[in-house]
């Protein structure tokens, strides 16, 4: 695996961490990292919309302009997949809020 991919995983892994934890700024970090492609990961919009979205409901006014402004590159079903995906990790997050995305 090359440094960059090692690097990439790293960040992933450790904001993931953080966002488990009920960090809203890693779940925002996790957001940009899929919306733009940094550190060498792919861009993948339902992978940023379902960071995004969680963040939003921990509260990030940033999350939620970034959820908004993404959702208008991508199609209603992706939409779908991404909120189902955030419910999914609401679900087995251990730092789960009292409210679903």
């Amino acid at each position: 695996m090359g440094s960059s991919l090692k690097s990439a995983q790293f960040l992933i892994d450790s904001r993931i961490a953080d966002a488990a934890r009920g960090d809203a700024g890693a779940l925002y970090d996790l957001g940009m990292v899929y919306s733009s492609g940094a550190s060498g990961v792919g861009i993948d919009l339902v992978e940023a919309h379902k960071w995004f979205n969680l963040a939003a409901v921990a509260g990030s006014e940033e999350a939620m302009a970034c959820r908004s402004e993404i959702a208008e590159d991508m199609s209603p079903r992706e939409i779908s997949v991404a909120q189902k995906a955030a419910r999914a990790w609401l679900a087995m997050s251990s730092a789960r809020p009292r409210y679903a995305a």
